[in-house]
């Protein structure tokens, strides 16, 4: 995972993932049947760790839950391995890693999906929707931004300008709603 979080899927060899695991190739293809498969176990071992949504959780306003989205999401991408390996990972690929290319996008939908459940707390269904493509967005600035060396403050300096913004259009015309009503 590691590798794969500082190199891209693209920029990491047989050789490089057998060296640091410690196996043959042979090994590495008779347990994930080749570099794609180890790739999907990487992304599925770093969709677990925690992440911007976890900031969400005990927030009690749509501002506190902002505050704490960016926070972790701010955390997460100034890592060691900095950026985001679902959020920048192979945007765009060879040919052949089509069905990863794939394979990404759709991760990186079900997140957007999952960032809207989560705002359906404060706002209705539809203003939940927009809000999480913004935040997606946002989310993929930042880890492109920390790839690219920006620290934690530059990002908090952009994370808070976001909140406001957000606060601000909130005050003109969002609601609270449960989204099953909606």
């Amino acid at each position: 995972m590691r590798l794969f979080r500082q190199h891209g899927y693209e920029g990491v060899s047989i050789a490089d993932l057998t060296n640091a695991i410690g196996i043959a190739p042979p090994s590495l293809y008779a347990a994930f049947k080749s570099k794609a498969g180890l790739y999907r176990e990487a992304l599925d071992l770093y969709s677990g760790l925690p992440g911007a949504l976890e900031g969400m959780t005990d927030a009690s306003t749509l501002e506190q839950g902002l505050e704490g989205f960016f926070n972790a999401a701010i955390q997460a991408v100034t890592a060691e391995e900095r950026g985001c390996m679902i959020s920048i990972g192979l945007v765009e690929g060879a040919v052949e890693q089509h069905e990863l290319v794939i394979e990404l996008r759709n991760r990186r939908r079900e997140l957007r999906d999952r960032i809207a459940e989560t705002l359906c707390k404060w706002l209705t269904r539809p203003e939940a929707d927009r809000l999480a493509k913004h935040l997606s967005a946002l989310l993929q600035g930042l880890a492109v931004q920390a790839r690219d060396g920006a620290t934690g403050r530059d990002l908090s300096l952009t994370a808070q300008d976001a909140i406001a913004g957000i606060v601000a259009r909130r005050s003109a015309g969002y609601h609270r709603a449960d989204c099953a009503t909606n």
